[in-house]
């Protein structure tokens, strides 16, 4: 496995503004950082479950469709790619949008099952980088609880320095959308290139 790629993935994913991210700066500057770990706990669960389902989903499909994999690999590509052009195209928005400010534990967890973002994560980390090398239970079982965790540490640090990333994209969008997008390209490259 290309541990560059992956790991540039996974981390430009897990620290990039999204529904956890986005929930967790705005709780923690609601009610603190102590008082919205909860919210963050649960994410952290929710993050598990969803990646031992996508681990699940992948590992019958490798098994049923052993042909499946070059597909895959463009299709987790192709996702990355796309991913880089909405970061490298973002706007500033007019306004902030609603958000629902909770803390619960359960909120965290269920958020998971329908966060976009969580779920494109699982599949493309999955089926582009774990299986075509791990195939191994303890191998994925080792990968899902480090897909999680760098998720939760995402979560954990949009809510400690909230702000401060917050007034960093405001500031440097351009160059730091610029940053990300070439980061995800390569990325995308590098999966295709190392099979």
């Amino acid at each position: 496995m290309n541990f560059a790629a992956f790991f540039s993935y996974v981390f430009l994913t897990a620290f990039t503004p999204g529904p956890n991210n986005i929930m967790s700066m705005t709780n923690a500057g609601k009610y603190g950082f102590k008082k919205s770990f909860p919210f963050n706990l649960g994410i952290f669960m929710g993050f598990i479950l969803v990646m031992s389902c996508c681990a699940i989903f992948f590992a019958l499909l490798y098994d049923l469709i052993p042909t499946v994999e070059p597909a895959m690999l463009a299709v987790g590509a192709a996702y990355i790619l796309w991913l880089a052009w909405i970061i490298w195209r973002d706007k500033p928005s007019d306004g902030k949008k609603s958000l629902m400010q909770t803390t619960s534990f359960f909120t965290g967890m269920i958020l998971q099952f329908i966060n976009v973002k969580v779920i494109l994560y699982g599949i493309t980390a999955m089926s582009s980088f774990v299986f075509p090398h791990y195939r191994a239970f303890a191998d994925i079982a080792f990968f899902i609880f480090l897909l999680s965790f760098i998720g939760f540490a995402g979560t954990c640090c949009w809510s400690f320095f909230g702000a401060a990333f917050e007034q960093l994209f405001s500031t440097y969008r351009k160059a730091t959308n610029l940053i990300m997008a070439l980061a995800l390209v390569y990325c995308a490259v590098t999966m295709l290139l190392d099979r």
